[in-house]
């Protein structure tokens, strides 16, 4: 393939260089220059006033659940309610035919804002089907809404006692409701059958529509309402030549482990070191979220309800562990959203000494990073630059959306509400910092993240005014977050920067973001990826045809 891009601009991943062409050729970048190429190529793509990046690098995705979601009752463009109900009654009357008699309802991607106190109950789903038995994650994948078939098969009634780090939802009665929150969704979602691999093909599909080439799988396991094989669906789109991307995946740490070095070995089996498909990383989750008050705090909620939240791992139980993971060469990849989670995550870091100049064995080079830093206990701040732990940003949500208006800023109190996803405290304080999306929880759109990154809003957020406009950091600073820095978790060689000689993996913005206002850099979409030297997705086709 001959492939010249022209009159652009290009952010090597860094900086934008003073350049405005970047010549492919058999899939490698040959030239990156101004004016007319030596050797003009067969294929020519006039783009002024464009950006050509790096692919971006979503360090934190769910890509299998993603895929496994758009393929079944996928309600995340739905606004509200009943638009939600109007979808699942669509995907009902659309399967009745070809489902068997008393098959799952899966999907999800409702919003906890939509109901009071943020818990849907069983109630409303068996209106629309008391037969077939659903399952329905939330956007933030933390809980899960079920009808009374659901609860029934599950076995789930009154006398079920609540799961270590769970909610159930009940009545005055005791009587389960229909929603459970954190490990009480397994009490359901164990009974689901596992989904076909089309949800990887269907998940890579859409992240490439989004200029993403390379990402972080969160979680490759067995997790609630995910009942799915990740790990052998992406060894099996490796095997074919169908995975385009890079990836590496974290395997999942369970809540229950009981022998760490068993764990860790059964882990060490399983990783992958080679390839386009790796398995270096492992994850903790930490912690649940503010929402349904399972994000795990130091002082107590400022609801009436109260309570500190939940700590899915006890302080010895962290510390033995990462040691454990650091010694066997494992990065490992921390959900953390309430500040005591923040903080227990550093603690066990620092206790086996993850300094970039740290002398101690087994920490070298690591790429340990924590995902999420909604709640940050200001005195934690320098300590991520000080371990070498990266801050991993979801920075889309650092915005005044309905869910934070509703079900967070009344739960935190005033104090905890200005230690709100510190961006730029973390910049200043020279943490290094990644980017992703967290998708299916959110759009997988990098140019909304960073348009929120730069602005602290969002055109769609429920209050226009910025959140904490202070935490704001600029243009530069988040594409790099969001290729470089997210490419130097996955250890890539060949994502995240535009060299000559190297792979070429690409993207290319429908505008030139540094010549925007700020306000508007939402409207920037992706037109071109192009991942492993080749184009994978290419919406200027249909622009030149139109």
């Amino acid at each position: 393939m001959n492939l010249d891009v022209l009159d652009v601009s290009i952010f090597d991943g860094d900086s934008v260089l003073p350049a405005d062409r970047i010549s492919i050729r058999d899939g490698i970048i040959t030239e990156i220059s101004t004016g007319t190429a030596a050797d003009p190529a067969d294929h020519t793509i006039t783009a002024t006033g464009k950006l050509i990046t790096p692919g971006f690098v979503d360090a934190h995705v769910h890509t299998t659940f993603g895929g496994q979601e758009s393929l079944a009752c996928d309600l995340s463009e739905a606004q509200g309610l009943q638009a939600s109900l109007d979808v699942i009654r669509s995907y009902l009357a659309a399967t009745a035919e070809s489902a068997a008699p008393g098959s799952w309802v899966t999907g999800g991607g409702w919003s906890m804002s939509d109901f009071p106190g943020g818990a849907p109950s069983a109630a409303i789903l068996d209106e629309l089907s008391p037969e077939r038995p659903i399952i329905l994650l939330s956007a933030d994948h933390h809980s899960a809404w079920v009808n009374s078939k659901a609860m029934d098969l599950a076995g789930l009634d009154a006398s079920t006692p609540t799961p270590p780090g769970g909610v159930i939802e009940k009545d005055e009665s005791g009587t389960p409701t229909g929603c459970l929150h954190e490990s009480a969704m397994d009490l359901v979602s164990v009974h689901v059958p596992d989904a076909s691999d089309a949800e990887i093909r269907a998940g890579q599909s859409s992240l490439h529509a989004f200029g993403v080439t390379a990402w972080m799988d969160a979680i490759v396991g067995d997790y609630s309402g995910h009942r799915s094989p990740p790990f052998d669906a992406y060894l099996e789109a490796e095997d074919t030549g169908e995975l385009t991307a890079e990836v590496v995946g974290s395997l999942w740490w369970p809540r229950d482990v009981e022998d760490i070095d068993a764990q860790v070995a059964a882990l060490v089996r399983n990783r992958r070191e080679q390839g386009q498909f790796r398995t270096t990383s492992v994850k903790f989750m930490l912690d649940g979220i503010v929402e349904s008050r399972t994000a795990a705090m130091s002082s107590e909620y400022a609801c009436p309800c109260g309570g500190f939240g939940t700590s899915y791992f006890t302080r010895e139980h962290l510390h033995a562990s990462f040691a454990a993971l650091d010694a066997a060469g494992f990065d490992i990849h921390c959900h953390a959203i309430g500040d005591a989670a923040n903080k227990a995550a550093l603690d066990a870091f620092a206790a086996i000494g993850t300094s970039p100049d740290s002398a101690e064995p087994g920490t070298s080079d690591r790429r340990h990073h924590i995902a999420h830093v909604q709640v940050v206990d200001p005195v934690d701040i320098p300590r991520f630059a000080q371990l070498g732990i990266t801050a991993n940003l979801q920075a889309l949500w650092a915005c005044h959306d309905q869910q934070l208006l509703d079900l967070n800023l009344p739960y935190l109190g005033a104090e905890r509400s200005t230690w709100l996803y510190p961006f730029r405290s973390f910049a200043d304080a020279g943490t290094h910092l990644a980017m992703g999306s967290d998708w299916p929880v959110s759009t997988p759109n990098p140019w909304e993240a960073i348009h929120v990154a730069v602005n602290r809003s969002h055109p769609d957020a429920g209050d226009p005014a910025p959140l904490l406009p202070e935490q704001a950091i600029d243009l530069t600073t988040a594409l790099r977050a969001y290729t470089s820095g997210s490419a130097h978790l996955l250890r890539s060689e060949v994502n995240g920067r535009i060299r000559t000689g190297q792979i070429a993996n690409l993207a290319l913005a429908s505008a030139d973001p540094f010549d925007l206002e700020p306000q508007r850099l939402a409207e920037v979409h992706n037109e071109m990826t192009i991942a492993g030297g080749r184009i994978v997705h290419d919406a200027t086709t249909a622009e030149r045809q139109s």
